[in-house]
């Protein structure tokens, strides 16, 4: 029974910490954007062309083609 002078007030000091951080991630503008991070793994950040036969990009060779397309 003894144990619950200590218990008790350490679960408050926790629950203060707690509320504490939420309002500060609040503050803080943590929440603005909530489903833009989940959408942005769906769009490339490169505008890149058609592979081309060199390895660098930029490179301005002529693009690649099927192999049907050769024979």
């Amino acid at each position: 029974m003894s144990i619950l002078y200590l218990l008790i007030p350490l679960s408050l000091i926790l629950l203060g910490l707690a509320v504490w951080a939420f309002f500060w991630a609040v503050n803080n503008d943590q929440f603005d954007d909530l489903e833009g991070p989940a959408y942005r793994i769906l769009f490339d950040e490169d505008d890149a062309g058609p592979p081309t036969r060199g390895h660098r990009r930029g490179d301005e060779r002529e693009p690649l083609r099927d192999r049907e397309e050769d024979a």
